[in-house]
């Protein structure tokens, strides 16, 4: 609801009016669960799920891979316009129009991301303002929320992976900041588009039991764990 409210009071009508005067709800502090539950897409179940993206339609594996590559929301994913993607330089622009936090920005591409987009382009050649993924009965509007949730759902089913309660498209974000703890916060950030490192620390990244002991060998042989 907060997040409702808060789009309908930076939006306008036809007419250039807000839809909201202003947000009735904000400063309001929600509620939240003690230890919430934030599940993390692994690597195996990412190729899992990437084995058989073709199978269930072009704009998921591309929605997919980006998602992976890029470490930013679906919402901002699937509403992605050709004007937005610069395969020349290899940058993505993210309006802030369709982010949560409202920041707009640039990040490159990696060269698997650049591959899905160069085959976007061949199931969709549009140009301007079309989609890169487009909805599948309207070419001029983007693939709705619900039928990404919904070919997540069929994606796991076709990979065999027992439905898990927040393993969806959020939990590849956190495979990315989990992925990407090693670099400097502020690059993260940048490359995520995350506005406040914070966020990243309390609701992102987890250390696997890999790392951690990796860490804690590195520690030993730097000798501080020695008297």
């Amino acid at each position: 609801m907060l997040a409702i409210l808060n789009w309908a009071a930076r939006s306008r009508d036809e007419e250039g009016r807000l839809l909201l005067e202003s947000n009735p709800l904000r400063g309001l502090k929600a509620p939240s669960e003690k230890n919430p539950t934030r599940v993390m897409l692994t690597q195996a179940e990412y190729e899992t799920l990437l084995r058989v993206a073709d199978e269930v339609d072009w704009r998921f594996r591309v929605a997919l891979v980006l998602a992976h590559e890029t470490g930013h929301r679906i919402g901002a994913i699937r509403q992605l316009r050709w004007s937005d993607i610069d395969l020349g330089a290899r940058t993505i622009r993210w309006r802030g129009e369709h982010e949560k936090t409202g920041y707009e920005h640039r990040t490159p591409v990696t060269t698997m991301a650049r591959a899905v987009l160069v085959e976007a382009r061949k199931h969709n050649p549009g140009i301007g303002d079309a989609p890169v993924m487009p909805a599948p009965k309207d070419p001029f509007a983007c693939m709705s929320r619900s039928l990404a949730r919904d070919w997540w759902k069929r994606a796991e089913r076709f990979a065999g992976l027992e439905p898990k309660r927040g393993r969806g498209w959020h939990s590849l974000r956190r495979k990315f900041a989990s992925d990407l703890m090693d670099l400097p916060l502020k690059v993260l950030c940048d490359l995520g588009g995350w506005k406040t490192a914070q966020t990243v620390l309390q609701c992102y990244q987890r250390p696997d039991e890999d790392r951690l002991r990796k860490a804690l060998e590195e520690y030993r042989e730097a000798g501080f764990g020695s008297n």
